[in-house]
């Protein structure tokens, strides 16, 4: 494996991609994701739905089963048939397969959902089996075995079952009293506020208390006078809501809540339930995030049954995955941490003893996809072969050996079917836009699979003028750590020139820009500008993710400050190349990156040319509690190190040209940020430029998103050519 990956890293840094020169030249309207031709410039994909063990490609006219040996289809069910057999006349008929499900493994049952209605369609019998209303539904959550439903209407609960009996769980939901819906602003890897027991009888659900939280004054200004529409927005050192874990029973159609203790400035997430629906698993989390608890509760009382595990961090503990029961062993189930430096699979009992763990080594566990029950194995995505790679395997619970099911190469998505004995992998490398493949979980017949893919797309850039992607390593500002690079370079590159170069830049936790997939990962904009005539240079820095928790964890209480000096490295390796420009140097990064942007531009004025910084966190104290406080503490207990990151003292540093833009309805860094640094900025006599889009949040949404990358393109034109 070691000479593998040596052999691969070789590659890397001497083999760069070239594509043949072409004579046409990209749009924003082709590359961008809102341009109006980027549908076509994407690699050819199929959608699939796993119906037992037998795989369905949706499409729009028809599902098709796929032989999973010979990859060979044949038509299952068309829409004209779908329609004929549900009765769905003009604004109700069903125009594609894309949203179809096949729920139960042992039925012939399609479940389709139009504005009106959800229904299973039994495809052999031609006819509809059961109907249930869903109009002005939000947030749903459909259980498959009892075929009940959870959803929000009007900010109140409902349940709805299967016999299409609406039940109201809330009285009292409303701005500030939110039940159903994610809370502790999705941190901590929520994604959702509702959680069914397996046998669809009980739900557990979030309510969040978020009266005592001060509002941020957002402003609509699309009526004839300007409205307030102010967002809860808990920031760093301040008041933060309060959450609640409440569970309804549909047979008693009773509501009992968890008896956790106060929740004030705590934290409860990833909710599991036993294998038995009787027993409700959650994380809970002190304020500090530095003290994790597994607490187990009785699901019918919502008593307290005992804590199964604890960890604690003098840094922060971040529990971001649910536990999960071995299927064949209702007793055990495997816990996701990383106590021993890289996110791993841990096997305990039911209990909280802990057994043994599962994955060990200097690299981490992606994602569970699900359990091979025939074998005894659960089915993970990981970086094991390579930092920048994801890759599937399958490790066996009784013995630890893991096995690796894909071709060892790029980046792979699996997805399972429900008894875990097939997956079909999408996946890419950097000189492969996609390929599909479908093969059993056993290691041997999956390499033998691999061989015969069910899908290579071709290149969706042929005739295209494609700059040179490569990659490498370049060590961080440690002097030991490796840190990974992307380089894109013109077409028809000349070393003898002298090019402007702009450093694209993120570099926060939870995110990273350079990987294995095509063109290693490279934003579409990159593209647009190396054909202008521009160098690119990305860095994952320290604090960015999937490089364990030492990695990511270096940015503690000073953010922003590790960061800057790994990509400074990266600008010490841009002086060393002839054909760069060094006094033509820019950068450029959203929200993260764009605190990074101006981070560069005022603390290294003369390297530093030109900034266009998006979104950018100005102050941690104006951000989220959450967040904020994980990484930086509050600014009452460290009140250095927020002094030392805040970029409002350096404002009078700013010499080159900045400009900045921003979502005038921005709810993740607030509209303050930008202001306040343009304030300081008038006061100090720097001239930033500033540009908003009214309405707009975090990112700009379709179309707009081409308006804004012509606006960043033409800033770099005017300033730094």
């Amino acid at each position: 494996m070691k000479i593998k990956n040596a052999l691969l890293l070789i590659v890397i840094a001497i083999t760069p991609m070239t594509g043949m020169a072409q004579d046409k030249l990209f749009t924003l309207e082709d590359i961008n994701y809102g341009g109006n031709n980027y549908r076509n410039m994407v690699p050819e994909n199929r959608w699939f739905a796993w119906w037992g063990d037998e795989l369905v490609r949706l499409d729009v006219e028809g599902c098709h089963i796929v032989d999973k040996r010979t990859n060979k289809e044949k038509m299952l069910i068309g829409i004209d048939e779908i329609n004929a057999w549900a009765g769905t006349t003009d604004s109700l008929m069903f125009r594609h397969f894309y949203h179809a499900s096949f729920p139960y493994a042992d039925k012939p049952y399609i479940m389709m959902q139009n504005i009106n209605e959800r229904m299973l369609i039994d495809f052999k019998a031609h006819k509809v089996v059961w109907r249930q209303s869903c109009r002005d539904e939000e947030k749903e959550d459909w259980n498959k075995n009892s075929r009940a439903i959870a959803y929000l209407k009007n900010h109140q609960l409902f349940v709805r079952d299967a016999d299409n009996n609406e039940h109201r769980l809330t009285t009292d939901g409303c701005r500030e009293i939110v039940y159903g819906s994610t809370v502790h602003r999705d941190e901590f890897g929520i994604t959702k506020g509702t959680y069914w027991s397996n046998d669809g009888m009980k739900l557990a659900f979030y309510r969040m208390d978020q009266s005592m939280v001060a509002d941020y004054p957002q402003v609509n200004i699309d009526p004839r006078i300007a409205e307030c529409e102010p967002d809860k927005y808990p920031m760093a050192g301040e008041t933060s809501h309060k959450v609640t874990v409440g569970v309804y029973d549909i047979k008693t159609k009773n509501i009992v809540y968890l008896q956790a203790g106060d929740p004030t400035d705590r934290y409860f997430t990833n909710i599991a339930w036993s294998p038995d629906n009787k027993t409700i698993y959650m994380f809970e989390l002190n304020r500090d995030q530095n003290d994790c608890k597994l607490v187990s509760y009785n699901a019918s009382t919502g008593e307290r049954i005992a804590e199964l595990y604890r960890e604690t961090s003098d840094k922060y503990v971040e529990p971001l995955h649910p536990i999960h029961f071995l299927p064949w062993d209702n007793s055990k189930f495997i816990l996701q941490s990383q106590k021993d430096g890289y996110n791993h699979l841990y096997l305990f009992d039911k209990s909280g003893k802990e057994l043994r763990q599962l994955t060990k080594g200097k690299w981490i566990v992606m994602d569970v996809y699900g359990f091979d029950s025939k074998n005894k194995s659960v089915i993970i995505a990981a970086n094991e072969a390579n930092d920048i790679q994801q890759n599937t395997y399958t490790v066996n619970v009784n013995t630890g050996k893991l096995a690796r099911l894909d071709n060892g190469r790029g980046w792979h998505y699996a997805n399972i079917s429900e008894s875990g004995a097939w997956f079909y992998d999408n996946y890419s490398e950097p000189d492969v836009p996609r390929v599909i493949t479908i093969a059993p979980t056993d290691a041997k017949r999956a390499m033998a699979a691999a061989e015969k893919p069910y899908l290579k797309a071709a290149d969706p850039w042929k005739g295209y003028q494609i700059p040179e992607f490569s990659t490498g390593k370049i060590k961080a500002a440690d002097g030991k750590t490796d840190l990974y690079y992307r380089m894109v370079r013109p077409t028809n590159f000349d070393e003898s020139k002298k090019y402007p170069t702009v450093i694209y830049v993120y570099g926060g936790p939870h995110a990273h820009n350079v990987d294995a997939r095509w063109h290693w990962s490279s934003r579409s904009w990159e593209t647009y500008m190396a054909q202008k005539g521009y160098v690119l240079l990305i860095v994952d820095n320290r604090g960015s993710e999937n490089r364990g928790r030492d990695f990511e964890q270096a940015t503690f209480r000073q953010l922003g400050q590790v960061e800057m000096a790994d990509q400074m490295k990266g600008i010490e390796f841009l002086k060393s190349l002839p054909y760069v420009d060094q006094d033509r140097i820019g950068v450029h990064g959203w929200s993260y990156g764009g605190y990074m942007t101006i981070s560069l531009m005022v603390n290294y004025p003369d390297v530093f040319k030109v900034g266009v910084a998006g979104g950018p966190v100005i102050d941690w104290k104006w951000y989220e509690v959450m967040y904020g406080e994980r990484y930086m503490d509050t600014p009452q207990t460290n009140p250095e190190g927020y002094a030392k990151t805040s970029l409002l003292p350096r404002a009078k540093d700013l010499k080159g040209k900045l400009q900045i833009i921003t979502g005038y309805n921005d709810p993740t860094v607030v509209p303050q940020h930008c202001l306040s640094f343009i304030k300081e900025c008038i006061k100090v006599g720097t001239q930033p430029d500033f540009f908003v889009y009214p309405g707009e949040p975090h990112n700009m949404r379709g179309h707009q998103s081409v308006h804004l990358h012509e606006r960043i393109t033409q800033y770099f034109e005017d300033y730094l050519k």
